[in-house]
């Protein structure tokens, strides 16, 4: 006799089902229906500790930071050094701006003593020429040679220069040609031959020019 193979006899849970719908699997302890309903919950958690991770990264900016946290304090240090320097720059243009008007007052005081002394000392320069003029001839004697003398001291103390003598090379700044006398071989470019009035200056200012006579080379 020949045994046949058993078919297995459908379960009720197979034969109970509606035709068409998934066979579901029977969930453990409770079944994933509990869990599932938790997934969301549990996601928005995750959200929100993603959301204050996020939000902790953000320093903000030195308006928002409390004051008191090392970024503000660096902020404000920063702040600090650059109002030290724009007060180091506006000191150091005022220094220069002193020094220059220091310089143009001491130049223009100067120039004004020079000028008053200038001034004052022009009519003297007649009297010195007379004087020159009586050690020409031998008439500078006794007191009226002391008082000549004094008065050549007080002027060149006050700044007024004599300047021009036989010999002197000739030199149109400071010297004015009244004459020509000629050549003369032992001289090599045109020189003061005789001072008729010395010249004088103060300073690098000329006060009035030699006048003098003077000669040329004789291959001129």
């Amino acid at each position: 006799m020949t045994d046949r193979p058993v078919e297995p006899t459908p379960g009720p849970e197979a034969t109970d089902l509606p035709e068409g719908e998934p066979t579901a699997a029977p969930s453990p302890e409770g079944g994933f229906g509990d869990a599932a309903g938790e997934a969301p919950a549990q996601t928005e958690v995750e959200e929100q500790v993603a959301g204050d991770a996020v939000a902790g990264d953000d320093t903000g900016t030195a308006e928002e930071r409390p004051e008191g946290e090392p970024g503000a304090e660096q902020d404000e240090v920063f702040a600090l050094r650059g109002r030290v320097a724009d007060l180091t720059n506006d000191l150091q243009r005022l220094q220069a701006e002193y020094a220059n008007y220091r310089k143009r007052v001491d130049r223009d005081r100067q120039l004004v003593a020079e000028s008053a002394a200038y001034k004052a000392l022009t009519p003297v320069i007649e009297v010195l020429d007379t004087i020159d003029r009586a050690k020409e001839h031998g008439e500078l004697e006794g007191g009226f040679k002391a008082v000549a003398d004094q008065l050549e001291r007080v002027v060149t103390s006050a700044g007024l220069v004599r300047f021009g003598a036989p010999g002197d090379a000739f030199d149109p700044t400071f010297h004015e040609a009244l004459s020509h006398l000629g050549v003369d071989a032992e001289v090599e470019v045109t020189t003061v031959k005789h001072v008729a009035k010395g010249g004088y200056r103060m300073g690098d200012r000329v006060v009035r020019a030699a006048q003098v006579l003077v000669v040329d080379p004789a291959d001129a």
